[in-house]
């Protein structure tokens, strides 16, 4: 019994079990079945739809483009992005059209991604009118009209933003405030970033306020950035704010000085930098107003007081306004004025004080008024004007009265200061004596000389002798005040020119010196001359006679006479003989002594012989020459000679008329006829008197001397080599005249070819030569007396070298005659006279008369050669040379002139010069004509020049000639055009992209000219010339510009102008250039955009590098010090590993240029956390329900998030739930579902979750009502075979009992078993959408669950990960846990 109770109760509990589990899935299968008519509803009314298309026809839509950008106007690297839509419907794509052509898909700058085009416009090739077409994406053969388009416009550069300052004041003062307005022209959506001295400032507005304090001052400059990848215009031009204290104004004091009196003008200035000041005074630092004031007067910056008064006074200073901007400058500096009430009396003060004072003694008289200063004085000297100044120096001349006065201004005067006195006397002349009778003395004589002054001064002397101060000696000496000087014992060293001066006490007044005494000093004695008077040595009776003794040496001497030794009584110097006789005869002599005490003797003098004749002598007269008859111009001479003694003095006469003459002799140097007569002579003594006898008489005859007459014989005095010569001289006198002939003042000598006749007076020349040649002239010599005639005239003798040639000249002389004209030919002879001319015509004779061959009209007979030649002399003709030919040329055709023109070209530029040359190469004589256009110009000359052409000299040029003398013209010249140009002007280019450049950096700039090489080209900067140096170079021409490595020194206006190599043709200067070196290399800034610390895997991040001046800049990238490739450093989707990036930027070609790397930006990168979706429908709910609950949530996280759920990948509309239920409406087929969470703070969205496979829930339902059916009846039979078992079956024993087996397995057994069926797969998955086994094993499950599908849009750009099915997810939890 205990068996079958023992089983029944086991039974029981199974039974209980299965019915629980029965029960179950009844109550699903009756919810399932609940839904079936519903499905069956839907499903007809689907098939209903579906055959509406059928029966509508179809109308073509028409898209919309539209802009997702803010702007259709962009900028190079900027992006654009268009949207198509075609009723907000996702059924289709699209195609993209630009100026109706398709876009390609290679362009990498273009990208579509479903309804969006991304554009990244590099070049202004994308500008255009962009439209799109939709295609249905089921149906290919259903599209879309084309949309109606958008255009777009890309510019060519970046702009660049003008900074303009609010005030235009290149200054600014502490207070003040500024606005900087930074203005980009182009486009919109601008925000501004702002720079102060390369410090970037935090505002994004285009109006920057700056309040002014020191530490705004340098340089702003403003750049604009527009976009999420944010495009950045270039940097602004710098405007420099310049920030200072308001100047503090200097008050300056114009009149002439600050203690006035009253009435006195007083000005003040106050001086600041400029004239927009407003100026306020202050007197004690109080505001002052003057408007009303009569007295003061304001203009400007300055403050005039006309009239001071003592109210006036105190410590004046001033501020400065600028009202315009309410600005206030400090106090200035202070002046104090002082007005006195009564003007000051002056003093008057001299030095030295002494009164009377000498002549030429000089007094200073001091006037000085002690009160304030700026006085200018007034001198008075007896009541009259003088002069001016303090203190007047005056060298004393006469007595007078001083006094004086001061004033300054033309107001203020003071009172006249009292009077002073000045006596004056005139220095006194010391008086220099001689006590010694002597001032020539000889050695061991004394000397004694003294110095006084009339005046009871205390005179001291001074004595000077030849200047130099004399001082006492061994023999000199003086008294107590050298008023006596003694000399005890003379030498010659004693010897000078004495004089003294006194010296006044201790003032400085010395007298002039007094006269000069000379005194002599002798070397030795003196000696003496005895001389005679008269010194006849012969002495006749009667005759008077003195001796005379002489010392030529001193005074105060006595003399002593001796004759023959003996003394003689004599008085003085002299010894007299009134009355020679015979007692007188003999030797006289004398000697001299002085000095009162001891006598001082000289030498005896030399001996004097006195010699006495008793008869009267008679004179004898002689005669040169000794002729009666004399030739006028011939010298005569007498002599008249008395043989005793001498002393004598002779007179002559002539007819015996006394003659005025005294000599000896008596000459007569040029004899005429007066001169004839009869002539005697007599003697008297020149002193005593006494005469001689009358001499013999001489007579004299004198003629006058004839002229010769020189005559040729030969009929002409030019003559030739061989030609022969004959002249004549002759004079009319029967004298026996001999005849001298002179060449050319040379006596002519008889030889081979010259000869005489016996007295010379004919001259042949048989066969003259050069030599020959010259003036002759001939004279007549009388016998052996020097008496000569005169020279005849002159006749000039010419004898040539060589033969005479003739010179046949041609009139006119060309060279070349043309028919019609006419000439003449004459033969002429320089030389002679006395030809006869010869012509010939190719050395045949024509018949001419006179020297001429005359052609009245020339034709081609007259070809040929001409010479012509000349004779003469009447015996034998004497022959010229003959004359050159000259050739007649006769040239039938009428010439045409060639013009040339220099410079040889077509163009020419203004300001240049040209000439045209006009040329007949036959013959000469031309006048030439010029044309220009036709029309003659005033200009005869063989050239035409145009010295500064212009574009009116632009035209055709021509000439023709005309003979000069025959009128005869030539044919017109060819044409030639010339063309003036303007000069034109180089062109500046840059070659080098960008002429803002940093040291090291090159630049390269070109000159050009209208495309030509014919110019040279010169570089100028800052208008000074530049040369090339060791980094400045040129090319061949100049017409390139290198910097090999800039640097500051080469900033700067650059310039250029062309030079025509050929020609001296200059151009203006070209348009200038700047070109800008930094100081320093440019500042790379690296910006990451979003600016978070952390970022999240999946985010996307934009490094952009950014550069602060200058462009052309290509972007160097470096992570983790590795270089990259890009200028805008995107990533899409960050990883978890943190790295630091930099950046620096390059540009140029060839050399190409670095800046530094920028500041390193570290990237901290955290994983993002992932989304899971959760199946909330239980087991035991699949037969009670129709729908399952999926939940989203974010494991391991606090913070609040919302939800999103995505379907087959798009977003369910407006369901931002934790929850989500799947229904059959729907989900009518299998979908997959994923989620993501979403939030305000960071990380703002998660990582999508796994997805999620849900099946058709009607297919479910029906499923599960069959199995439930059958469950059910087997459960009825299950218990009806419990009921029979129990009823028929023995117990067991209780050790023999089996365990229960356990109907159900848990999840755990249910994953440890690979035979084991997973339940939904058998009642809610279809077989074909199982997960494969491998999958399953790599997710680490027992079975495999299709989770619902979730999808989610993401605003950015990330990557979405996705790993296996999580545990459990969507599956239903087991039983028995």
């Amino acid at each position: 019994m205990t068996q079958p109770s023992s089983t029944a109760s086991t039974c029981a509990t199974r039974w209980k079990m299965w019915l629980y589990k029965v029960l179950s899935v009844i109550c699903f299968t009756a919810v399932c079945a609940a839904q079936a008519p519903d499905d069956a509803t839907s499903s007809s009314i689907r098939e209903v739809d579906m055959t509406i298309p059928t029966t509508t026809p179809y109308e073509r839509l028409v898209p919309i483009v539209a802009r997702l950008s803010s702007w259709l106007d962009v900028f190079p690297s900027e992006k654009v992005e268009f949207g198509c839509n075609v009723n907000s419907s996702s059924e289709w794509t699209f195609t993209w059209y630009r100026n109706a052509e398709k876009l390609q898909d290679i362009d990498p700058n273009v990208s579509a991604s479903g309804s969006k085009l991304t554009i990244t416009a590099t070049t202004t090739t994308y500008s255009g009118s962009y439209s799109c077409k939709g295609h249905h994406k089921t149906r290919p053969d259903v599209t879309t009209e084309t949309s109606a388009p958008v255009q777009l416009k890309v510019y060519t550069n970046p702009p660049k933003p003008t900074l303009t300052p609010s005030s235009k004041s290149n200054k600014m003062f502490p207070g003040e405030s500024v606005t900087f307005t930074c203005k980009v022209d182009a486009s919109s959506g601008w925000s501004y970033l702002w720079y102060h001295n390369n410090t970037e400032i935090q505002t994004s507005d285009p109006n920057f306020r700056v309040d002014i304090n020191h530490s705004k001052s340098g340089q702003y400059h403003c750049k604009a950035k527009r976009g999420k990848s944010p495009f950045f215009t270039e940097v602004s031009e710098a405007t420099t704010l310049q920030v200072s204290d308001p100047p503090k104004p200097f008050l300056k004091l114009l009149s002439p000085w600050m203690d006035v009196f009253e009435n006195e003008t007083v000005e003040f200035s106050c001086e600041v930098e400029s004239d927009d000041w407003t100026i306020t005074w202050y007197i004690n630092e109080k505001e002052v107003q003057f408007e009303d004031d009569p007295n003061v007067e304001t203009m400007y910056s300055s403050l005039n007081i006309t009239s001071a008064t003592q109210a006036y006074q105190g410590k004046y200073s001033c501020k400065a306004e600028l009202a315009s901007r309410k600005v206030i400058s400090e106090f200035s500096n202070t002046a104090d004025l002082r007005v006195y009430g009564n003007t000051p009396k002056p003093t008057v003060s001299k030095g030295p004080t002494l009164n009377p004072m000498y002549v030429g003694e000089t007094v200073n008289f001091t006037c000085k008024v002690i009160v304030s200063s700026g006085w200018e004085y007034q001198w008075y000297r007896n009541g009259v004007k003088t002069t001016t100044g303090e203190t007047i120096s005056i060298p004393l001349s006469l007595s007078n009265q001083y006094w004086c006065m001061a004033y300054r201004g033309d107001t203020t005067q003071t009172e006249f200061s009292d009077k002073m006195q000045q006596d004056v006397l005139e220095i006194p002349v010391p008086t220099l004596k001689l006590i010694t009778p002597w001032l020539d003395v000889f050695p061991t004589e004394s000397v004694k000389l003294s110095c006084g002054i009339n005046d009871n001064s205390d005179w001291i002397y001074k004595w000077s002798k030849d200047g130099n101060e004399v001082q006492a000696d061994t023999f000199v000496s003086f008294d107590s005040k050298g008023a006596t000087l003694s000399i005890s014992s003379a030498s010659a060293a004693h010897t000078g020119h004495y004089t003294c001066k006194g010296q006044l006490g201790q003032r400085s007044v010395s007298s002039r010196f007094s006269s000069t005494l000379n005194l002599t000093v002798y070397d030795e004695k003196p000696t003496v001359l005895l001389q005679q008077d008269p010194e006849y040595n012969v002495m006749f009776p009667g005759e008077s006679v003195s001796f005379s003794c002489h010392i030529t040496v001193s005074t105060g001497w006595e003399y002593l006479f001796y004759q023959d030794s003996k003394p003689l009584n004599a008085s003085g110097n002299k010894y007299p003989i009134s009355s020679v006789d015979i007692t007188h005869l003999g030797f006289y002599k004398c000697e001299a002594k002085r000095g009162s005490g001891q006598n001082y003797i000289t030498i005896v003098s030399e001996a004097i012989g006195l010699e006495v004749e008793e008869n009267k002598p008679k004179p004898s007269m002689t005669q040169q020459p000794d002729v009666v008859k004399v030739y006028t111009g011939e010298s005569v001479s007498f002599e008249c000679t008395v043989e005793a003694s001498s002393g004598w003095v002779y007179q002559w006469f002539k007819d015996g008329t006394p003659l005025l003459i005294n000599n000896r002799t008596f000459s007569i140097n040029d004899t005429n006829l007066s001169n004839s007569g009869s002539y005697s002579c007599k003697a008297t003594r020149d002193k005593t008197t006494y005469t001689t006898q009358l001499s013999e008489r001489r007579s004299l005859l004198v003629s006058e001397i004839p002229v010769p007459s020189l005559k040729r014989i030969t009929p002409w005095l030019d003559v030739f080599p061989t030609e022969s010569v004959k002249l004549s001289c002759g004079m009319n006198d029967n004298s026996d005249w001999i005849y001298k002939w002179s060449k050319d003042g040379n006596e002519v000598q008889a030889d081979t070819f010259v000869s005489f006749d016996s007295k010379g007076a004919t001259l042949s020349i048989s066969s003259a030569s050069a030599a020959h040649t010259g003036h002759y002239t001939c004279k007549g010599q009388l016998g052996q007396r020097s008496v000569s005639s005169r020279f005849s005239s002159t006749l000039n003798l010419t004898v040539y070298d060589e033969k005479p040639t003739v010179l046949l000249q041609q009139d006119p002389e060309y060279n070349v005659m043309f028919p019609g004209e006419s000439v003449s030919f004459s033969c002429h002879i320089t030389v002679s006279t006395g030809w006869e001319y010869l012509f010939y015509q190719d050395s045949k004779p024509l018949n001419a008369s006179g020297n001429k061959y005359p052609i009245s009209s020339v034709d081609i007979k007259h070809l040929g050669s001409y010479k012509c030649e000349a004779k003469r002399g009447s015996g034998q003709n004497y022959f010229t040379i003959v004359s050159e030919a000259i050739g007649l040329e006769v040239e039938e055709n009428k010439p045409k002139p060639s013009m040339t023109q220099q410079p040889d070209v077509h163009k020419v530029y203004t300001g240049e010069s040209v000439s045209f040359e006009c040329t007949v190469e036959a013959s000469s004589g031309w006048v030439y004509q010029w044309f220009k256009d036709g029309t003659p110009l005033l200009i005869n000359n063989r050239t035409f020049s145009i010295n500064d052409a212009n574009l009116l000299s632009s035209g055709s040029y021509s000439c023709k000639a005309t003979r000069d003398k025959t009128t005869y013209k030539t044919q017109l010249s060819e044409r030639r055009s010339l063309r003036v140009s303007e000069i034109p002007v180089p062109s500046l280019k840059r070659i080098t992209p960008w002429l803002d450049v940093f040291p090291t950096e090159g630049v390269k700039l070109s000159c050009g000219m209208d495309g030509t090489s014919n110019w040279t080209y010169t570089w100028f900067r800052d208008g000074q010339l530049v040369t090339k140096d060791d980094v400045l170079s040129f090319d061949s021409d100049a017409a390139n510009l290198s910097i090999s490595s800039a640097s500051a020194s080469q900033r700067g206006q650059y310039s250029c102008s062309a030079q025509l190599k050929s020609r001296s043709v200059s151009s203006n200067s070209s348009s200038e250039t700047t070109l800008e070196v930094y100081d320093t290399k440019p500042r790379v800034t690296l910006m990451q955009n979003p600016k978070h610390n952390v970022m999240y895997t999946g985010d996307a991040v934009t490094f952009s590098c950014h550069v602060n001046v200058s462009s052309g800049w290509e972007y160097l990238w470096h992570k983790d010090g590795r270089p990259l490739s890009e200028y805008n450093h995107n990533i899409s989707s960050v990883v978890t590993t943190n790295t630091s990036y930099q950046c620096q930027v390059k540009r140029g070609t060839n050399t190409a240029f670095h800046s530094d790397r920028s500041q390193a930006v570290g990237l901290e990168v955290k994983e993002r956390p992932k989304a899971n979706i959760i199946l909330l429908t239980g087991w035991s709910e699949v037969f009670s329900t129709d729908s399952l609950a999926l939940q989203c949530e974010m494991p391991k996280s606090h913070d609040l998030w919302n939800y999103t759920w995505f379907k087959e990948g798009r977003q369910i509309n407006h369901l931002i739930s934790e929850k989500h239920t799947v229904t059959p409406q729907n989900n009518t087929e299998q979908s997959l579902y994923t989620c993501q969470g979403i939030r305000s703070g960071r990380p703002s969205y998660s990582k999508f979750s796994e997805s999620f496979t849900t099946k058709n829930l009607l297919l479910k339902r029906r499923v599960l009502l069959s199995i439930s059916g059958l469950i059910f009846f087997g459960i009825i039979a299950v218990l009806l075979g419990c009921i029979v078992l129990r009823v028929f079956r023995k117990s067991d024993d209780g050790d023999d009992n089996p365990e229960e087996t356990e109907l159900f397995l848990t999840m755990a057994q249910l994953k440890e078993r690979d035979d084991a069926p997973c339940p939904m797969v058998q009642y809610i998955t279809d077989a074909e959408l199982n997960s494969s086994p491998k999958e399953g094993e790599e997710n680490g499950t027992a079975c495999s669950e299709t989770p619902l599908p979730i999808t989610s849009h993401e605003d950015q750009a990330v990557t979405i990960e996705s790993s296996g099915t999580t545990e459990n997810n969507g599956g239903l939890v087991s039983f028995k846990q």
